[in-house]
């Protein structure tokens, strides 16, 4: 047994003072339309909702076991990490300062505050994330402090580490296959080392959004490099660059074993999970969900393990959520349509609708010209193929119209 694993045991027993092993869930819905033995590890029921506290808490504990008079720890987050550093402060009884970016949601920041209580000072800094982390970073050295990194440290890797410990205690046996969500590479390099151990025949498959693929990108570079886009929608997964540590314990995965989710179509999978199973997860949490389908092949009779890793979910981003899966499959589009200026036309469009489609967005753009008027026009329908019907009777009409649907430059501005 290596020293890596032993300490993960050993951080196993030491998280139990703080919270039960999360459930691990066999999920006959996903099981069933897969034909495989597909279980969840529900990260999203631990006390903040997700696998960062494990982390937060083994950092904090080793650093109170080697230097028990150091009682200060700084983080920069917005979310998930924020909440696992303030509730482990709490625990240990130690002082915390949390920076968020002044952006933060005031749902994360109440969260953040309850969890942390009177030991907890939140600092709200800049308008992004690096710059937040750089007044972190600046306020740790000037007060002498302990930064603790969401992802890239060994200690926080060894503690979430322990999301390994507890799958196969509780399956009792190793699983064919593990999903894992990667952001900044902790949970994915910390489950990775452990069950290459634990259960040399368990496969992994690693998911990260499209518009946030670090892990990809430094594959295909053989070193961590930073992205030059990212799509913040995946807030608890969107990470510019993976940490070098996880990603030197990630070193030997294929370009092949790394799946790319879209954004809107993880929204789907968050609609399904809430409305079949009743399940809230975050989009981050759905990752390891939404690649089933690509595996749909491959995982046929074996039994899998998903993790979802989050369950933040803000409600007030629903509408969001619904609008980015009904676009991603095809139900809903944005038209810019040049409409005569003739009595009847509107009318004439009208009637080019057909009895599922329905008008949710409706816009003059423009009221000046003298023949023709534009026209911003959303429109959703109950299948995707009645688009197909409508654009033909707009061409057959003559009508003047431009697809916006995925013009992210118009879309931005108009929709």
């Amino acid at each position: 047994m290596s020293r890596f694993t032993r300490q993960v045991l050993e951080t196993t027993q030491a998280l139990r003072d703080l919270f039960p092993p999360t459930p691990l869930q066999r999920n006959d819905h996903l099981s069933a339309r897969y034909g495989a033995d597909i279980w969840l590890k529900r990260e999203d029921l631990t006390p903040v909702r997700s696998y960062k506290l494990r982390g937060a808490f083994t950092a904090m504990r080793k650093v109170l076991t080697a230097e028990p008079e150091h009682g200060h720890f700084v983080c920069a987050s917005a979310g998930n990490h924020a909440q696992g550093v303030a509730y482990a402060c709490r625990h240990f009884g130690v002082r915390g300062t949390v920076f968020m970016p002044v952006t933060t949601p005031q749902q994360k920041i109440d969260k953040t505050r309850v969890f942390g209580g009177d030991h907890v000072e939140i600092r709200l800094t800049g308008d992004y994330f690096d710059q937040t982390l750089a007044a972190a970073q600046a306020f740790c050295a000037e007060a002498g402090a302990h930064f603790l990194s969401p992802f890239d440290d060994p200690d926080v890797i060894e503690g979430q580490a322990s999301v390994a410990v507890e799958i196969l205690e509780q399956l009792e046996r190793a699983p064919d296959l593990v999903v894992l969500p990667v952001g900044g590479g902790g949970l994915a390099s910390g489950v990775t080392s452990y069950l290459t151990e634990a259960a040399p025949v368990t496969r992994f498959r690693y998911v990260e959004p499209a518009g946030g693929a670090s892990l990809a990108a430094a594959v295909a570079a053989g070193e961590p490099v930073t992205l030059k886009k990212l799509n913040s929608f995946v807030d608890g997964a969107a990470v510019a660059r993976i940490g070098a540590e996880p990603f030197a314990r990630l070193e030997g995965v294929s370009a092949a074993d790394i799946l790319a989710a879209p954004e809107d179509r993880i929204c789907i999978t968050m609609l399904e999970m809430l409305n079949v199973e009743g399940i809230v997860l975050e989009p981050a949490g759905a990752l390891a969900v939404d690649a089933l389908p690509g595996l749909a092949d491959e995982i046929r009779g074996k039994s899998v393990v998903c993790i979802t890793s989050g369950g933040n979910f803000d409600f007030e981003r629903l509408p969001e959520v619904k609008e980015r899966a009904q676009r991603f499959a095809g139900l809903k589009k944005y038209f810019i349509l040049r409409m005569p200026q003739r009595p009847g036309a509107l009318r004439e469009f009208l009637t080019m609708l057909g009895p599922d489609d329905d008008i949710a967005r409706f816009e003059y753009l423009k009221k000046s010209a003298r023949n023709f008027g534009s026209v911003l026009i959303g429109i959703e329908t109950k299948d995707a193929e009645n688009f197909a019907v409508l654009t033909r009777k707009l061409n057959e009409a003559a009508f003047a119209y431009r697809d916006i649907t995925e013009d992210e430059a118009l879309a931005e501005f108009l929709i």
